[in-house]
């Protein structure tokens, strides 16, 4: 499991903008005004070959301002959530009140706490940061969330508490899959059908799956690890400190899967927020098979799945290489066709095609279609070769990494699709200079 970060704090210290400095890029909203960030934001970040989460949480005050109890409820379960915790404070303002009552929560929590003096722009507050051990801290830093320093030092200190690193959970014979989709869509009665068993707790209420659920079975020979997951919901939705720590689990059961399952709702039809935790799926690389569930409750149903295909064409536009199987998780009507399909799409993901090949398709798929100028220079392929499996990732050593229009890498993609079955899993094009 990957290591994770809590960014914690009272409001206007300056967390957002440390949160942005840590993950490279402005995702948290800074404000000057007392609890601009409300919701848990959720990033990846690496440092010197580390990978981890970090979480930016609202502040926690005594106070009755707006929202102020869900900020400390949902600051409390990213602290619960976390291997190492970031306090932030002010060095301008030195140790208050409001401080001494968020380091009380945290010392309850057990977890490794490293101060973060923020605002340390000149001498004068880089001086007085030794105020702060009187919070009864040990490691206290101080740093510059705008101009950047003293990072090196807060990021070094926050790898240091990093648990060991432990072996993969599951051997690499097991492939690993992961039911995904919104709240009450049938994840957990999906997972019953296909395990044959009431292994998790199926019920009309939503949220009652609060954790990812692992269970290891074999099938004709083959082992699997299922892993039923709490329902990803669209962020602004989620007020509930329960349910973002369950989203913060069912992301991380996608980044562990090789296969997931897109549980979609037959009754409900297609929303914007299947199309985002596809997305993410996508955006990780894994395969995937879009499940359409509860087709009991529909009478036509060789006109429903028609209708539903050219739904699914418009709304998953940008995964067109995605099977799609109907089923009913609650007759079992259809399960008999989810390990077929699972079994394709994670042979497709760990698929190695031979060098030679590849560079004969390849150079085909030029000849056939040269490239067009794009940035004053025309792309020239020398070779290419493939880097990984799970999802494959071909890299192409070019003339140019720059001179290639997305259209013409989309065209190499489709060519190498057509010749080798892809069907269910991403495929990376990597452009390298040749040098």
């Amino acid at each position: 499991m990957a290591h994770t970060v809590a960014i914690v704090g009272r409001p206007n210290v300056g967390k957002s903008t440390i949160f942005n400095r840590i993950v490279g890029q402005r995702m948290a909203i800074t404000d000057d005004a007392s609890g601009a960030t409300r919701d848990r934001i959720y990033a990846k970040a690496s440092w010197f070959g580390h990978t981890f989460s970090v979480i930016d949480t609202g502040g926690i005050e005594k106070s009755d301002a707006p929202f102020l109890s869900l900020i400390k409820s949902q600051a409390e379960v990213a602290i619960m959530e976390a291997d190492v915790i970031i306090f932030v404070v002010d060095g301008k303002t030195g140790p208050v009140d409001d401080d001494v009552t968020v380091m009380k929560i945290l010392f309850k929590s057990a977890k490794p706490i490293i101060v973060a003096v923020n605002k340390a722009d000149n001498e004068a507050v880089r001086s007085s940061y030794y105020d702060f051990y009187s919070l009864g801290a040990t490691d206290i830093i101080p740093v510059s969330g705008i101009h950047g320093t003293g990072f090196g030092d807060l990021m070094e200190k926050v790898i240091e508490y990093f648990p060991e690193k432990t072996e993969e959970d599951y051997p690499e014979e097991y492939c690993k899959i992961a039911v995904i989709g919104r709240p009450n869509v049938g994840k957990s009665q999906l997972t019953n059908a296909i395990l044959g068993y009431d292994r998790v707790i199926v019920s009309d209420q939503m949220g009652t799956t609060t954790d990812s659920i692992d269970t290891t079975f074999e099938r004709d020979e083959k082992k699997y690890v299922i892993i039923d997951t709490a329902g990803l919901r669209k962020r602004g939705k989620i007020y509930e400190g329960i349910e973002k720590y369950s989203a913060l689990r069912a992301m991380e059961a996608i980044e562990r899967a090789d296969v997931c399952l897109i549980t979609i709702d037959a009754s409900e039809g297609i929303l914007e927020q299947d199309t985002h935790i596809a997305g993410y799926a996508l955006e990780n690389g894994k395969a995937m098979v879009i499940v359409v569930n509860k087709t009991d409750l529909m009478e036509d149903k060789q006109r429903f799945m028609a209708e539903w295909r050219q739904k699914i064409a418009v709304a998953f536009s940008f995964m067109t290489f995605v099977p799609t199987i109907f089923l009913s998780a609650k007759t079992k009507s259809g399960i008999s066709e989810i390990f077929p399909k699972i079994d394709t799409v994670y042979s497709n993901y760990s698929r190695r095609v031979q060098t030679s090949v590849l560079n004969e398709v390849l150079s085909e798929a030029i000849i056939s279609n040269p490239p067009k100028e794009y940035n004053h220079r025309i792309v020239k392929v020398y070779y290419a070769t493939q880097a990984k499996t799970k999802c494959p990732a071909f890299i192409l050593f070019v003339n140019s990494t720059d001179c290639m229009h997305f259209s013409y890498r989309r065209y190499l993609e489709n060519r190498l699709r057509e010749r080798f079955d892809f069907s269910g899993t991403p495929i990376k094009l990597v452009l390298r200079n040749r040098d």
